[in-house]
């Protein structure tokens, strides 16, 4: 059973967390780098048909874009209209293979200089920018500049774990990160569900044991899904799961958690979303 403490939980949202969540994402990206030297260039990944360097092409893509986008909206110019969800796999996909006429060492001094310049604006940012300064983002529009700096450990502690997968090493993402991804994957949840479950009328729980996890119901109704933390009183089926299984799970890098009541819609659950 989950605990109701979110004591463990820091919230990165505040300013009183960006310390926390940049010596965080430090951490993931120095992990990052690291496996970048270690595995293969063009080794197998969990991140589908990605290889090593198509990981490296991601973030570069990424990393780049937001650097773009910060430097518009401080110029005060108006960024292209957001593309929306729906598409970004496939764009990603193709952005991220496009840096494979780069070397290995190309590559990697193109992300670190691109990270170190994203770093530095992370950084400077004070109370006020951190949860007010307005950036768009390619694919979800307006958002927060603290958003950028979670989006940084989705991408770098996911990637790690998709490089270390890859080279056949069964490991969970850190408890650190996983934790406080817990609710940016709640907002994946909210605004991912698939055309194809339009159908769905359910209500199922979600459980995630340890200090930082918790209770929440999730209500769904075709593409729309309601949130509430608290309690799975009243859900059809409940999942169980660690930190780590959570975000992985919402991720669709594994079919994770056990599951107490409607198996057979325990696996609709499952088939939820799309992949972003």
């Amino acid at each position: 059973m989950a605990t109701e403490s979110t004591r463990s939980r820091v919230n990165v949202m505040e300013h009183s967390g960006k310390e926390f969540l940049l010596n965080l994402d430090r951490a993931e990206r120095a992990e990052f780098y690291r496996l970048l030297d270690e595995a293969p260039w063009e080794g197998k990944t969990a991140s589908g048909h990605w290889q090593v360097r198509d990981l490296c092409g991601h973030m570069i893509d990424v990393t780049e874009g937001y650097l773009d986008r910060f430097a518009l909206a401080r110029a005060g110019q108006e960024a292209p209209a957001a593309l929306g969800l729906p598409v970004m796999a496939t764009m990603l996909d193709e952005a991220a293979q496009s840096f494979r006429s780069l070397s290995k060492d190309q590559a990697i001094t193109r992300l670190k200089t691109a990270s170190d310049k994203l770093f530095d604006i992370f950084d400077a940012l004070d109370d006020k920018q951190w949860g007010g300064e307005i950036v768009v983002h390619k694919y979800m529009g307006p958002l927060p500049a603290c958003f950028y700096a979670g989006f940084q450990l989705i991408d770098y502690s996911i990637h790690s774990w998709d490089i270390k997968a890859g080279l056949d090493r069964e490991e969970p993402l850190s408890e650190a990160a996983a934790v406080t991804l817990i609710p940016y994957m709640m907002i994946v949840l909210q605004y991912t569900v698939d055309e194809r479950n339009k159908d769905l009328k359910a209500k199922f729980g979600i459980e995630i044991e340890g200090p930082g996890g918790g209770s929440w119901s999730v209500d769904v109704d075709g593409t729309s899904v309601n949130i509430a933390e608290g309690g799975t009183e009243g859900c059809d089926t409940v999942f169980e799961f660690d930190p780590s299984e959570f975000v992985l799970s919402i991720y669709q890098r594994k079919r994770g958690g056990s599951v107490r009541g409607d198996e057979a819609l325990a696996e609709r659950v499952r088939d939820l979303l799309f992949k972003i």
